[in-house]
This record gives structure tokens, C-alpha cells and sequence, in this order.
């Protein structure tokens, strides 16, 4: 049961409930936290009304869209961790010249030696030093770190796997915009319509009231569904205005930018695909399963790394000058080289607590995964079905569309003739109200199934666009 709040009025509770029973999403201003309904408006409006296609908004969706800008940064997040991961395992090569003055007093230093007869000084100098230097050091094994960079990574992979899954997310939600304001302009042009043929009913009511052929009911009736139509098309052209707000808001368009859809999208049987190849196709290129199997795998790694804690490490030390005084007129070459096997023999508990927490996140990691395993599953059998039912209620929807225009028809011819009074018309023309908007609503929820489709095999991006019939 559907709950109030979730209904609209007539005109555009149909479309509603189409995409609820399909368990499709319907973009909602409500979503203000998802950062792919929201972007990064450029340029300035141009004053104009500009045209826009189905493939321009997804371009526009994939440069602007603040959920592909966001997961952009995450990726170049993610390459300054590897990067940074990479520099443990990297040689440090620095340089230093450098000239000072220096004068010693050698009582600091514990020299107060007297001998009787001698006068010996306790302090040297002021004398000149000059000292250049090249300085060079390098961990030359440490397991633990090699371990900490590969998965950095696969981490890095993760995150490009997670911008491509992320990419197709931006083409099904500004898909998803596009054909609502479809959907949305349909619903305006049924409505007017219906405005019309009540207008019309209206004034033949009154004519016929005026020459005593009809009750006043029959005029107060046709008064009511004009105004009731009326109500309709107001709330249909709010709704359009709304969803076209949004339309702009998810892919970038400048701030207060006029445009116009161009794009009709009608109905267009999918290609021969079945449910095993999509299944296939899934779980072979759908890049948040990629991004979670590299997850793991670094997970692992960083397991690996934790546990490589406790291995001994080997690294070198090396500075290479030349140093005199007063000059390096009078210098000379000195070189100072050190290799240090560190072996660990007590750390206390760091390293059984990291290996917990390390092994924690691998467990999440893993049940991640195996969840995402079903999910997909169900994401395309769902797919599947959705376009299996929408197809039927389009096909249906068009037959009763048929229907419902001959019985307004014949409702009409028999209230002209005073066979009937007007409530056989009144009806008639709620059924045409409504057939049109079943066949509105499951138009649109037939393109977004395919959509839908797309992303769940993870090729949304590449083939949004043909799925739908659109070059």
C-alpha cells in the first residue's frame, strides 16, 4: 500500500505509481544530499533558449555532474597514496654547501690540561670551515613496505573502477532526468488536451441548458471536470517546471540557462540480448565489481604488510663532501657510509593490533564483495523484468487508449442526441485522462528499464544511448 504522500493528483499519480510498482527510482529534490543530483554549473546563461539531446546531457552529466567530479578526486586521492607509499621504498638524495666561523673553547669540550711550563691555550681559533656535501639513504629491504605499495595499489584501481562505475551512475540519473521531463511535457500535452474536450463539453452544456434540453446538474457536472482538468494542467506544468530544475541541476547547465528537450525517445523494442549474456556481461566488466574484487585483494595486502612488521629490515646511509678550512682551497675529500640490519624483538602490542584491525577490514572487505555478488544478480533480473512488464503495459496502454476514445465518442454522440445526460461523457473522458497517462508513464518507465539495464551490466556509458534508439 502506497502511501499518501507518495501519491499526485490524478495527471501524475499514474506515473508515480508505474515507477514504484517497477521498483524504478524517480529523481526527488528530496535526494539534496546525493552528490549526483547536484553539479558544478559553468559559464553564464546565454540569454537565449537553447536545444538540448539525450546525448548532450549525458556529456554535459559526465564533465559537470558533482557525483564524477567528486569521484574524479578520489581518484587522484588514491594516486597520492600510492605515490606517497612508493616513496618508502624510494632513495633520499639531498645536497648541502655550507661555510661558518667557528671558535672553540676547549673546557666545554672537558680538555683543562696543564703542563708546567707550557702555555697552552683554551681557546681556538676564530677559523673558517667550508663543507659540501651530497647525503643519501635508502631502505634498501623492508617487506613490510613493499607489501604497503602494491596495495596501495590495487587501492588505486579500486578507485578507477569505482570512477567508471560512478560514470554510469551520472548517465542513469541524467537519463532518468531527461525522460521525466518526457514524460512530464507528454503528461502537459494529454492534459491540455483533456482541457479542451472539457471546454468543449462546458459550452455545448450551456448551449443545451439555455434551450431547456438539459438539468442544470449536467451543467454544474460539466463545469466541474473543466475545472477539475484545469487543476490537472496547472499541477502537470509545475511538475514539468520542477523536473526541468532538475534536469539542469544534474548536468551542469548554468545557473538560470532557458533550454528545451529535443529529444522524443519513443517507444523501441530492445535488441536480442538474454538474460545469462547480460548476467555474463555483468559480472564480467561491471566496474564496482572490478573496484571490489581490487579492494580485497589490497586488503590482503595490507594484511600481508602488517605481518611483515616483525621482519627484519636492512637499510644504508651514505654522505659523500669534501670539507677545509680556511677554504676549500685546503679541503679534502671524507665520505661516511653505515648499512643497518634492524631486527625487531619486542614492539608490545602495535603489531597484534594492527593485524586485528587489518584483518578486520579484509573480513568487510570480502563480505563486501559476496554481497555485490547478489546484487548484481538481482539488479539485472530486475532489469529484465522491469522491461518484460513495461513492454506489456505499453502495449496494453495503446490498446486502451484506442478504447477509451471510442467510448468518449459514442458518450458524446448519445449525450448530443439526449439519449444519456453528460455523467456517460464525464467518465468517458476520465478514462482517456487516464489511458494516456498509463501510456505515458509506462513509456517512460519502459526507457529507464533499459537504462537500468545498461548500468547494471556496467555499460551504461557505452550503450545508454543505442538501448534507447537515440543517435
Amino acid at each position: 500500500m502506497f502511501r499518501r504522500h507518495l501519491i499526485r493528483p490524478l495527471c501524475l499519480s499514474l506515473p508515480a505509481f508505474f515507477v514504484l510498482m517497477l521498483g524504478i527510482p524517480r529523481i526527488s529534490s528530496a535526494q539534496g544530499q546525493n552528490p549526483f543530483q547536484g553539479s558544478v554549473p559553468s559559464g553564464q546563461p546565454t540569454g537565449t533558449i537553447i536545444d538540448l539531446t539525450l546525448k548532450q546531457a549525458f556529456e554535459m552529466a559526465l564533465k559537470y555532474n558533482l557525483g564524477a567530479v567528486e569521484s574524479d578526486q578520489n581518484t587522484r586521492a588514491a594516486h597520492a597514496v600510492r605515490l606517497s607509499a612508493l616513496n618508502a621504498l624510494l632513495p633520499s638524495i639531498s645536497a648541502r654547501v655550507a661555510a661558518s666561523v667557528q671558535q672553540i673553547n676547549f673546557k666545554t669540550l672537558g680538555l683543562n690540561i696543564h703542563i708546567p711550563g707550557v702555555n697552552i691555550p683554551i681557546i681556538a681559533g676564530p677559523f673558517s670551515v667550508g663543507d659540501a656535501r651530497l647525503y643519501y639513504s635508502q631502505e634498501l629491504f623492508s617487506w613490510s613496505n613493499m607489501k604497503n605499495w602494491k596495495a596501495s595499489a590495487e587501492s588505486e584501481a579500486a578507485a578507477e573502477y569505482s570512477y567508471k562505475s560512478d560514470r554510469d551512475l551520472v548517465v542513469y540519473t541524467a537519463g532518468n532526468a531527461y525522460l521525466l521531463m518526457i514524460s512530464d511535457t507528454a503528461t502537459v500535452e494529454s492534459t491540455r488536451a483533456q482541457v479542451q474536450t472539457a471546454q468543449t463539453l462546458y459550452q455545448n452544456s450551456v448551449d443545451q441548458n439555455k434551450q431547456g434540453v438539459i438539468a442544470s446538474i449536467d451543467l454544474l457536472r460539466a463545469h466541474v471536470e473543466l475545472q477539475t482538468q484545469q487543476q490537472r494542467l496547472i499541477a502537470a506544468q509545475n511538475q514539468l517546471d520542477i523536473d526541468k530544475l532538475t534536469l539542469a541541476r544534474v548536468i551542469g547547465l548554468p545557473n538560470g540557462q532557458e533550454f528545451r528537450i529535443i529529444d522524443s525517445v519513443p517507444y523501441a523494442p530492445l535488441g536480442e540480448i538474454t538474460l545469462e549474456q547480460a548476467l555474463q556481461q555483468a559480472r564480467a566488466s561491471r566496474p564496482d565489481y572490478l573496484s571490489a574484487k581490487a579492494r580485497v585483494h589490497a586488503a590482503e595486502l595490507a594484511t600481508k604488510a602488517v605481518a611483515a612488521e616483525n621482519y627484519p629490515t636492512l637499510s644504508t646511509a651514505t654522505d659523500f663532501g669534501d670539507i677545509g678550512s680556511p677554504n676549500f682551497g685546503t679541503s679534502h675529500e671524507t665520505v661516511d657510509f653505515s648499512l643497518s640490519l634492524n631486527i625487531p624483538i619486542f614492539q608490545g602490542s602495535r603489531v597484534r593490533a594492527d593485524k586485528l584491525q587489518a584483518d578486520a577490514a579484509l573480513q568487510q572487505r570480502r563480505a563486501e564483495l559476496a554481497d555485490l555478488e547478489g546484487k548484481i544478480d538481482d539488479q539485472v533480473r530486475t532489469a529484465f523484468l522491469n522491461l518484460t512488464s513495461s513492454s506489456e503495459l505499453v502495449a496494453v496502454s495503446k490498446s486502451n487508449i484506442d478504447l477509451a476514445n471510442q467510448t468518449l465518442a459514442q458518450a458524446q454522440d448519445r449525450f448530443k442526441a439526449g439519449v444519456a445526460d453528460n455523467l456517460e461523457v464525464v467518465q468517458a473522458q476520465e478514462s482517456v485522462a487516464s489511458a494516456n497517462q498509463s501510456n505515458i508513464s509506462s513509456l517512460y518507465a519502459f526507457n529507464l528499464a533499459k537504462i537500468s539495464l545498461a548500468q547494471a551490466m556496467g555499460t551504461a556509458e557505452q550503450s545508454a544511448l543505442q538501448y534507447l534508439g537515440v543517435r
